[in-house]
């Protein structure tokens, strides 16, 4: 989990990420339908969250190979023409109000897979499935981040010498339960964050864990009418 200010990075989000179906600051307003170029999508469309070349910004790195290994063509294919539920990850795809075409969606991603992803990504193991098999356990993932995350992260989450709060409304409020098991899945690499097998030295952690670690998190996310009232 990330070593570095992840609540402030969750309000960044909202200043520095495209508003819905728009492209990044001083890029045309949209670009042609027939224009399939990755890099030219790319940059105009994904790098102002995930940044230049997909190395990270905002938002997670889709150059990791970790995270390309966990997440097939149906779920890239989905956050982009969709949106992500519970995060700031806007639709972009015109079926859903944006403004890229089918094609358009699909050229991003074989262009993130076919630079990005490593057959050998994993070294030969097995990653936790990319969604949960089950509704965790926060009970249990109280104990599990007391494990895994509390060395960088602190006490109940509340910050500590390695790393920041990640029990803060502002973080919660951004990120969705999926973007929390994918953040613990695959890390935040270009933070410095490790994946799930690299938080306890020998002890990967497993889906369940995982699962129950997210549960625990969700549960400290506040009330929407709670985020009303501090507004």
């Amino acid at each position: 989990m990330s070593p570095r200010p992840l609540a402030l990075t969750a309000v960044l989000l909202a200043a520095a990420c495209s508003p819905p179906g728009r492209p990044v600051a001083g890029a045309p307003e949209g670009i042609p339908d027939q224009v399939t170029d990755f890099a030219v999508l790319f940059s105009t469309n994904c790098a102002g969250c995930h940044g230049a070349e997909g190395r990270g910004g905002t938002a997670l790195s889709l150059a990791d190979p970790v995270y390309l290994a966990i997440a097939d063509d149906a779920v890239l294919t989905a956050a982009i023409r969709t949106g992500v539920a519970g995060s700031l990850m806007p639709a972009f795809g015109q079926s859903a109000g944006g403004l890229l075409t089918d094609a358009q969606v699909t050229a991003l991603v074989r262009g993130m897979r076919s630079q990005w992803a490593r057959p050998d990504a994993l070294h030969g193991a097995t990653a936790p499935p990319y969604a949960a098999q089950g509704p965790g356990d926060a009970a249990r993932g109280a104990q599990v981040f007391q494990t895994f995350c509390a060395g960088c992260h602190g006490q109940g989450g509340r910050g500590g010498p390695k790393a920041s709060a990640i029990t803060e409304s502002a973080f919660l409020s951004l990120i969705s339960n999926q973007g929390l098991r994918t953040t613990v899945i695959v890390g935040r690499p270009e933070l410095g964050a490790p994946d799930w097998r690299g938080n306890v030295p020998g002890r990967p952690m497993t889906s369940a864990e995982i699962g129950d670690v997210v549960a625990w998190l969700v549960a400290q996310r506040p009330h929407p009418l709670q985020l009303q009232g501090s507004r």
